[in-house]
């Protein structure tokens, strides 16, 4: 078990600044942190990163000065496990924008690596953090309207919308030789199953979807098929070629039906008999999610256990054989 704690002036290494690792830049001087150094290819202005102050690098000879002991991974899917072992190697604890990889190659040696170097390696699924993916997960442990039976997820969007200023074409999600795809890309719905069942499946059937008008080389849709040990099924479906935004979770327990729509911030339980009972999260701001995750990852580097590393692992492998159809 570490002991390590993290105080405002740790030096953490931020590699990536495209949206996602900006967006932790100003997570991280929110939550208080005063050293950042951040990893890029050039010294370009940054977009938004609110008022962090921040030393900017361009080769890991310059990070190695600074002596990081903490990073944040927010490259291109691609990038992320070559960036991961960098860190690892270092003895840099480590959290990465999910997927770990776009592969499975390489995973092994990671976790070589990581018997040499046993530092805390986390991969980024902030989902967990939603309080009403925590309260399913809930209701599911404390089996609190029966079992579940069965599981319905859909994400749903249109890529040329995520980053107006880009051209979605250039970017990652839309180019296999980048990482890209939507199974990965969105592979947080996978992850939230297998969260929250607490296990994950021991059969699957993947059927993806290249039939858009998208200019993508991966598939922009895909369908996925789950069953578990104790027999409960879940249906995801992913796309980013949807024009009008939907995304929702749908328990069905024995003797109730749970609704999570994520863009309306509700929660409906549906009871036969009964009136619906919908909870709405006043004034829901999803980058809370993102500073959940990172404050989770800062505090947890003081008493975490290298077993937890090997379950992330383990998760990844399996999210990167659904999302490749392996």
């Amino acid at each position: 078990m570490s002991t390590f704690r993290v105080n405002k002036e740790t030096p953490i290494l931020i590699i990536g600044a495209g949206s996602i690792g900006e967006r932790h830049i100003r997570n991280l001087w929110q939550l208080g942190q005063r050293n950042l150094i951040v990893l890029r290819q050039r010294k370009l202005p940054l977009r938004n990163i609110g008022d962090a102050q921040i030393k900017v690098v361009t080769t890991w000879e310059e990070v190695d000065k600074y002596s990081p002991k903490v990073a944040f991974v927010c490259t291109i899917t691609k990038l992320h496990l070559k960036e991961v072992v960098n860190c690892v190697n270092r003895d840099i604890h480590t959290f990465v924008e999910k997927p770990l990889s776009h592969t499975t190659e390489g995973l092994s040696a990671l976790e070589r690596s990581l018997s040499e170097h046993p530092v805390y390696l986390n991969v980024g699924y902030m989902m967990r953090f939603h309080p009403y993916i925590q309260r399913i997960r809930e209701y599911i442990s404390d089996k609190t309207f029966g079992n579940v039976i069965t599981i319905q997820s859909k994400w749903a969007e249109y890529l040329p919308d995520w980053h107006p200023w880009e051209d979605y074409r250039t970017g990652y999600a839309a180019l296999k030789e980048l990482g890209g795809g939507v199974g990965l890309t969105l592979s947080h719905d996978i992850d939230q199953i297998f969260y929250l069942m607490d296990s994950m499946p021991n059969q699957y059937f993947v059927m993806p979807n290249y039939k858009s008008t998208l200019e993508v080389n991966v598939e922009a849709g895909m369908d996925i098929l789950m069953k578990f040990a104790d027999g409960t099924t879940a249906n995801l479906h992913l796309n980013y070629f949807e024009r009008v935004k939907e995304r929702f979770l749908k328990v069905v327990f024995d003797e109730a039906t749970v609704e999570f729509q994520f863009f309306d911030s509700t929660l409906t339980i549906r009871k036969s008999g009964s009136e619906d009972v919908i909870e709405q999260l006043d004034h829901f701001d999803r980058n809370d999610l993102f500073i959940d995750e990172a404050r989770y990852f800062l505090e947890h580097l003081s008493n975490y256990k290298m077993e937890e590393v090997s379950n992330q692992i383990e998760t990844s492998r399996k999210i990167i054989e659904i999302c490749n159809n392996e």
